[in-house]
């Protein structure tokens, strides 16, 4: 514990079986609960896992499922029941699981197994609905392949545990040895992604997105459904537009990159940019149709509606533009010409206004 706060790591797992024991044995002993989820794994990560489930495997803390709850009804607390029974019907919505403890309440490390395979997402979400609902103050994700710093996790808790901030992300860019240390590609693609994401998310003030070191509050357990976050590799871009909706505070905190541990990527890139950029594009228009018309109506809803719709119609006079320039002996009528010129002016002052809305909106949730 930490300021008298729980702590519950959720590693994720997929081939992780030379790499898991580095990372379970490195964890230090503030440590309440070490949540091992083995995404149907094709090497033998389940069975070192297992080799830790013995009888020394307890912990001083006795934690029990909130789902076995009672709540005698009184007139004051219908609100409170119809929140308990949402959490029992959730169960069914995430991938199924085997739970190979004998005593998952007295355990320190819990050893979840995917039925099927969900992806890193769904493996994650999985972790923080165990945390959810064993009341977990401080809940942290770390990659079973030892690419994070384990001595690292009490500045990840902190902002959380000591200054009720719902939401923390490790910075790499941020590190005097990002530039050397991470690969150019994966850091050119990174900085691109992580300047949409400010733009999808409403959190301006972020710069690694794709970090997966990252910590919740309970509070943040409870305010975005966990059940639905993307269960591949936009898991970290979908998070931050559902806390943003939730209106969840978030602080980066610089870590190290952590690179030649053994570990061996799985991410193809070809083929997760699209569905990246399909995700960033749905997750932005369901921020501002959630957060700005239905939970409360801000001017910046339309002005981004403006300027999106004034640059499709921009497009056919673009067209038209091109067209003329690049056939011979054509001739640019001048109308269509002003027109252009009138309707890009008009959508990127629109765009910039929503943008600084959208920036001055979200400012306070940025500690």
């Amino acid at each position: 514990m930490l300021n008298n706060k729980t702590i519950a790591v959720v590693i994720p797992c997929y081939n992780e079986a030379t790499q898991i024991s580095m990372v379970i044995d490195s964890m230090p002993d503030f440590v309440d609960r070490i949540i091992v989820i083995d995404d149907v794994s094709k090497d033998k990560t389940i069975d070192v896992v297992k080799k830790y489930l013995n009888p020394s495997n307890k912990s001083q803390l006795k934690l029990v499922s909130n789902l076995f709850t009672n709540i005698v009804p009184n007139i004051y607390n219908q609100a409170d029941i119809e929140v308990h029974r949402k959490n029992v019907e959730e169960v069914s919505k995430f991938t199924p699981v085997r739970i190979h403890n004998q005593n998952p309440e007295e355990d320190k490390i819990i050893l979840i197994e995917h039925i099927k395979n969900g992806g890193v997402g769904a493996a994650v979400a999985t972790g923080y609905k165990w945390c959810k609902d064993h009341d977990i103050d401080c809940s942290v994700v770390m990659n079973g392949d030892g690419q994070m710093d384990p001595a690292e996790l009490h500045s990840i808790c902190s902002p959380i545990v000591y200054e009720n901030i719902d939401y923390v992300k490790g910075n790499r860019l941020i590190h005097k040895s990002a530039w050397i240390i991470i690969p150019k590609i994966r850091f050119l693609g990174n900085s691109i992604l992580s300047i949409l994401t400010k733009i999808v998310s409403g959190y301006w003030g972020i710069s690694d997105t794709q970090s997966g070191y990252t910590a919740m509050s309970n509070n943040a357990l409870n305010s975005i459904p966990l059940y639905n976050i993307y269960k591949r590799y936009g898991m970290p871009n979908d998070i931050l537009v559902k806390l943003n909706i939730a209106f969840c505070t978030i602080r980066e905190v610089k870590i190290k990159p952590v690179y030649g541990v053994g570990e061996q990527s799985t991410l193809k890139i070809r083929k997760v940019t699209f569905p990246i950029l399909f995700l960033l594009i749905r997750s932005f228009f369901k921020r501002l149709r959630v957060k700005y018309l239905y939970k409360s109506f801000h001017p910046l809803f339309l002005l981004y509606w403006i300027a999106i719709i004034i640059g499709t119609i921009n497009l056919y006079f673009l067209y038209h533009l091109l067209y003329n320039f690049f056939i011979p002996n054509s001739k640019t009528p001048t109308d269509y010409l002003i027109i252009f010129i009138f309707l890009t002016i008009s959508g990127f002052q629109s765009f910039l206004f929503a943008m600084w809305m959208d920036i001055q909106d979200n400012e306070s949730l940025s500690k």
